[in-house]
């Protein structure tokens, strides 16, 4: 049954460890280095616009999200959502494209943590390697991102609880420092800095709105670690959906807070806007250093969060057996799927040797990736309420299918904006030589599936007949 909980993993979080893992997934360390082209490209109105739109969509998507999971209680989310409604191999589908964004973080911390260490040490390069779109990769810029790359894998590897006690330590460096910057705004910053409010037309816009589904991704974390949580079922969705509206309110209040303190000039030429906003607000270069911490926290956080939402769904995708077996592979002693999570780690070592244009590869990459997965997860939903209306859903997402229609739609139309012909596609070759390289090795194994199988799915057990997540 799908409702059984895998006797192998600890079930030890907790609401505020779940809440924190999705919160500090969603946040990362774009709001630190990419505000500054934002509000360039769309204006600072524009800009908080494209990002409550996108919020908007990840709303929607995250309800169906939170009605499957509780439907769907089991380590692999999205896969067992599309196994149990459409089939094994869209199932796969849904994975792997899921796969390929939360890799695009893992790989994009990976490369942004040598970033932020040039930014306080501007001459520590030393060794120089090869140049990639005509930037210049040297072995000790890409040795900060390959050693924290070690670190934050080996942490993963040794336990799901000592994960979660960093990202909640780290989420409170983050956030205090991001409140300190919108509070120094507010004070010493000018509304005259935000003009123009709108720049670039609807192009300029979208360019920030194609983005938007990256950085928001890490909601859809919760569902790959339900048999790791401590809490009623039905707590899993308000948790869910609370998380992505605090993670909307962050990144319009980053955009605001930039905007007061940089006149469009200092935006034209700043490499990190929210550090040098920062300086300016409190008239010392010290607290850009101090929001620079955050944004070393913030980066902590989502490398750490989608490296446990990947391998969980790894470890999910072997268990069916459209995936190699070895990463199936639970630790006796971690009790984590320790062979997937090293596998992502190595990958992420690997990515700082691509140098710093890779940061948008990946956001783009896995970007579209990301829209793809919740196209299909939308589709889930409305097959389940139009195949089991009656069936038993501990957190439901209204009584109508609206939401679900709602985010299919939405879907479609962020999926169209990376399409070729659209001011904001993905770019030729890096984008998509990513994307293509990927959906070709996907397809190998998604042709060894024996046929379209589906399960006959009964239903998802009450919150008085789950024990383990009301203990």
């Amino acid at each position: 049954m799908i409702q059984k909980n895998h006797k192998d993993f600890n079930r030890v979080l907790t609401r505020i460890d779940v809440l924190v893992l999705a919160f500090g997934a969603m946040i990362g360390w774009g709001w630190v280095v990419l505000t500054n082209e934002w509000i360039l490209s769309a204006g600072s109105f524009g800009a908080m616009l494209a990002f409550l739109l996108g919020g908007i969509l990840v709303v929607f998507v995250g309800l169906t999200y939170a009605e499957l999971t509780t439907v769907f209680p089991k380590t692999g989310g999205a896969y067992f959502f599309l196994k149990e409604t459409l089939g094994k191999r869209f199932a796969f589908i849904v994975s792997w494209a899921l796969l390929l964004g939360y890799i695009s973080v893992v790989a994009f911390e990976a490369v942004a943590l040598p970033t932020v260490v040039e930014y306080i040490f501007p001459d520590y390069q030393f060794g120089y390697m090869w140049t990639l779109a005509g930037w210049d990769v040297y072995i000790s810029w890409a040795a900060v991102g390959i050693i924290g790359s070690i670190v934050i894998t080996f942490i993963n590897w040794i336990g799901v609880k000592q994960a979660a006690f960093l990202q909640l330590t780290l989420t409170i460096v983050l956030v205090a420092v991001g409140l300190l910057l919108a509070f120094g705004s507010f004070i010493g910053g000018s509304a005259e800095n935000m003009k123009p409010f709108l720049a670039g037309g609807i192009g300029g816009l979208m360019t920030v709105l194609i983005m938007t589904p990256f950085l928001f991704v890490g909601f859809d974390v919760i569902p790959q670690v339900a048999e790791e949580m401590n809490i009623p079922m039905k707590a899993i969705g308000k948790i869910l959906i609370l998380s992505v509206g605090f993670a909307a309110m962050w990144y319009i209040l980053i955009i605001l807070s930039v905007s007061l303190g940089l006149s469009p000039d200092q935006l034209e030429n700043t490499k990190l806007a929210t550090a040098d906003a920062m300086a300016v607000v409190f008239g010392s270069p010290i607290f850009a250093k101090i929001l620079i911490l955050g944004g070393i926290a913030g980066i902590i956080t989502s490398w750490n969060a989608f490296i446990i939402g990947a391998s969980r769904i790894m470890f999910a995708m072997a268990e069916e057996g459209v995936l190699p077996k070895w990463f199936g592979k639970i630790h006796p002693k971690y009790k984590t799927p320790g062979n997937a999570i090293l596998f992502i780690g190595f990958l992420s070592t690997l990515s700082p040797l691509l140098g710093r244009p890779a940061l948008v590869w990946f956001v783009d990459a896995g970007g579209l990736a990301i829209v793809v997965a919740y196209f299909f997860v939308a589709c889930a939903f409305l097959y389940l309420r139009k195949t089991q209306p009656d069936l038993h859903r501990p957190f439901q997402a209204g009584k109508s299918s609206i939401v679900g229609w709602v985010a299919l739609l939405l879907s479609i139309g962020f999926i169209l904006l990376y399409m070729p012909g659209m001011p904001s596609a993905l770019v030729w070759p890096y984008e998509w030589a990513i994307t293509l390289i990927w959906w070709i090795i996907g397809f190998y194994f998604l042709f060894k599936i024996p046929g379209n199988i589906k399960t006959d799915y009964k239903g998802a057990i009450s919150d008085e007949q789950s024990t383990p997540f009301n203990q």
